[in-house]
């Protein structure tokens, strides 16, 4: 299975909830995957926007609970980023070997 099959556009349970607007989203930068990751969190925090300012509040709440249960990842972000290299070493944390002879 190719790396990114499970990622593909797929139906979910809650597609009928948006199946009327329309979407632009535009990324820039990162990898691949990283990409298809931030489209879908765009996705899913755009349309709970949605429905907290034209919707009412109770089905926010709902549709917000059911993305949760199904991906955290879609709605909360993921804090992990890569540590800058610093000097005396080939990466953030690995060191040149000492030589004391």
């Amino acid at each position: 299975m190719p790396p990114l099959e499970g990622l593909r556009a797929r139906s979910y349970p809650w597609e009928d909830k948006f199946a009327n607007l329309d979407i632009r989203i535009r990324v820039k930068g990162g990898g691949m995957t990283a990409q298809i990751y931030a489209i879908r969190s765009a996705i899913a925090k755009s349309i709970v926007a949605y429905y907290a300012k034209y919707v009412d509040e109770s089905s926010k709440n709902e549709l917000r609970a059911t993305l949760m249960a199904y991906d955290r990842n879609l709605l909360v972000a993921d804090p992990r980023r890569r540590e800058p290299k610093k000097y005396g070493g080939r990466g953030a944390r690995a060191r040149f070997q000492k030589s004391y002879r």
